[in-house]
């Protein structure tokens, strides 16, 4: 009896032991908000939302299983699919105080509004904390996220490099052309496949030209040096300044130029209100034979399949953005300041150090070269091999690695990441990424007090669509500046994002 006392006695001494050692200052965190965490809680839980833009995590998903083992952590994705809902959604949660624990902004301006509105953490002191993820990006990305002086996001590094036009080489080939290397041998090329029957159906029923909107003709406003402001980029360097392209005068010329392939009939007559897949439908069913698209779009084997059953015989090639008159050539405008993803914290997170530390440990974890194959590509050895550098993905890769682009939260090298996971169409990636394409820096801008935008947006919208289709002179641009800055105030906004931007270092 009095041996079976002992042993309890020794077996709550061990246990209170256990219990007191517990407590000390090793085996509990303290949070900022004073709240007390157990070591042994188990991971720290992390919701992060973004625009999923339809893309669902699968049941299995390898990617948060490992992420969650790597860094103890348990993460949550909060997705939405469109990016008008998505935004009401965070700034709904906003105005509560409840953001999540990381999150995407949809854009500089929703990113100004909430840092000003006093709902984001300042990360500038935060960054050497992530010295993976800033050698990753450079300084050049890490600008894409300073409101006011300040790094209120995270940009994803990496920027896609693509679009150019695609023209039908069978109707070329029936026509007897060679593909057209200048603007007005664009324009013959347009009219021929108008009005010379190309797909030899006995029919006047193809037009030469199609596109998304004004995106339409990028590479003709290229040709002149310029850029095609009715998408919002309007802000590049010119001999080392920076110019802004409403006031340049070869403007004038590339609309000019645009109006003759209107005024010539070969221009698709819903041109400015395609939207979606409207211009990519019409192309793939015969209608119409050049296209400013991207190889994504066109190339891919879904996409082939369909334009191949419309029709066996059709087979598009790229096009090089053709040549304006003194030999200048340009696929579009590549907007620099732009990025392909702003991550936010909310500023409450300065009182939770632990849950704010495994947020930067996550976003510099995807951009060391471990962590940044597996978002990219999936479990080594089951979903890609590694042969030194060298990734392949392997046929479960291909099946199941479609979602994995919601975790790369540092971002990707682009080109060589497509070319990776495209490896059939590595060419037409590889082409489009090497034209020439001028670079603008709208995206580093924050508007000025008093200037909306999108009002201007539209009004400079209005009136392109105007100059184009003969519906004012352009005999008139200069009213149409005038106004442009007297009632949009327009050149409030551009002084003030001359004055930013060389404060970034450009222009100066």
């Amino acid at each position: 009896m009095r041996t079976r006392k002992l042993a309890v006695s020794l077996l709550l001494v061990t246990l209170l032991v256990s219990l007191l050692g517990g407590c000390g200052g090793g085996g509990k965190s303290t949070e900022g908000n004073g709240q007390e965490a157990s070591a042994s809680a188990g991971p720290i839980k992390l919701e992060v939302s973004q625009i999923s833009w339809g893309t669902n995590l699968p049941a299995d998903d390898f990617i948060k299983q490992k992420l969650d083992s790597e860094l103890g952590i348990s993460l949550t994705q909060t997705l939405v699919g469109d990016q008008a809902d998505y935004e009401n959604k965070i700034n709904v949660r906003a105005a509560s105080n409840n953001l999540p624990d990381l999150f995407m902004v949809t854009g500089k301006p929703h990113l100004q509004k909430l840092a000003e509105s006093g709902s984001l953490l300042d990360l500038t002191s935060y960054l050497n904390k992530m010295p993976d993820y800033t050698k990753y990006a450079g300084d050049d990305v890490l600008k894409k996220g300073i409101v006011s002086d300040k790094q209120y996001a995270l940009p994803k590094a990496g920027q896609s490099v693509a679009y150019t036009y695609w023209i039908r080489k069978d109707w070329l080939d029936n026509l007897k052309l060679a593909p057209p290397a200048t603007v007005d041998e664009l324009l013959s090329a347009a009219k021929a496949f108008t009005e010379n029957d190309p797909d030899q159906n006995g029919k006047n029923d193809t037009f030469g030209l199609t596109g998304n909107n004004f995106q339409t003709f990028d590479p003709i406003f290229g040709a002149y040096g310029v850029t095609n402001i009715y998408d919002g980029s309007q802000l590049s360097l010119k001999d080392g300044k920076v110019v802004v392209s409403l006031y340049e005068p070869k403007m004038k010329d590339a609309l000019a130029a645009i109006k003759k392939f209107v005024d010539a009939g070969v221009v698709d007559p819903e041109v400015v209100s395609n939207k979606g897949t409207m211009a990519k439908d019409k192309a793939f069913q015969g209608k119409v034979g050049i296209i400013n698209i991207d190889w994504a779009q066109m190339v891919k084997d879904d996409q082939v399949a369909v334009w191949k059953g419309a029709n066996p015989k059709a087979e598009w090639i790229q096009l090089a953005p053709p040549k304006g008159p003194d030999g200048t050539q340009n696929a579009n405008s590549i907007n620099i300041g732009a990025s392909g993803g702003l991550w936010a914290i909310p500023k409450r997170l300065e009182k939770e150090p632990a849950k704010l530390n495994k947020i930067l440990e996550l976003i510099n974890y995807t951009a060391t070269p471990e962590g940044g194959r597996l978002v990219q590509f999936g479990l080594q050895d089951v979903h890609h091999t590694l042969d030194g550098d060298q990734v392949t993905i392997t046929d479960k890769g291909k099946a199941e690695g479609g979602y994995t682009w919601l975790y790369q939260f540092a971002g990707r090298q682009e080109t060589e990441y497509l070319k990776t996971k495209f490896t059939a169409q590595a060419k037409s990636i590889e082409f489009e990424a090497g034209l020439p394409r001028i670079e603008t820096l709208d995206g580093f801008v924050q508007s000025p007090q008093g200037y909306n935008a999108a009002d201007a947006g539209r009004f400079i919208e209005e009136e392109m669509i105007k100059f184009v289709y003969g519906k004012n002179s352009l005999d008139k641009y200069d009213q149409f500046i005038s106004m442009l800055e007297s009632t949009f105030n327009y050149k409030n906004y551009v002084d003030s994002a001359v004055e930013q931007l060389n404060k970034l270092g450009y222009g100066k």
